[in-house]
């Protein structure tokens, strides 16, 4: 069965979700093939634009000319990330269960590194 979440997990995991934010950030930004944004007015392009949601009106979402999420915009990669961030550890605190298992990973992934750490020693060859 799964251990039960310390405070240390939550701390990983929280870091784990804001690079998890930072990836999303980059992929929305970098794949994204038609534009957010068809027009100047919010309200028109929240009925009739697919990546423009009401979120993005809430929290200041900024675009270029074009109508394209913004890679180079410091408010976008904040709101991603930590909207991910706190999603994550939401999660993990309404569901034992998710937090049981996100700490199994931590615990599985910290084991990992630390057997190929050793790995490494053990076939190391000095000059």
């Amino acid at each position: 069965m799964f251990e039960e979440a310390s405070t240390w997990h939550y701390a990983v995991a929280f870091v784990l979700f804001l690079i998890l934010g930072a990836v999303g950030h980059v992929c929305r930004a970098v794949f994204n093939v038609l534009p957010d944004r068809l027009s100047d007015k919010p309200m028109l392009d929240l009925m009739i634009s697919d990546g423009y949601n009401m979120d993005d009106h809430i929290l200041g979402t900024e675009y270029d000319d074009a109508g394209y999420y913004r890679l180079d915009s410091w408010r976008n990669f904040r709101n991603s990330t930590l909207g991910c961030g706190f999603a994550g550890i939401a999660v993990m605190l309404c569901s034992e269960g998710a937090s049981g298992v996100i700490a199994h990973g931590i615990e599985t992934g910290f084991a990992w590194l630390w057997d190929l750490f050793l790995y490494r020693l053990q076939t190391l060859r000095w000059l």
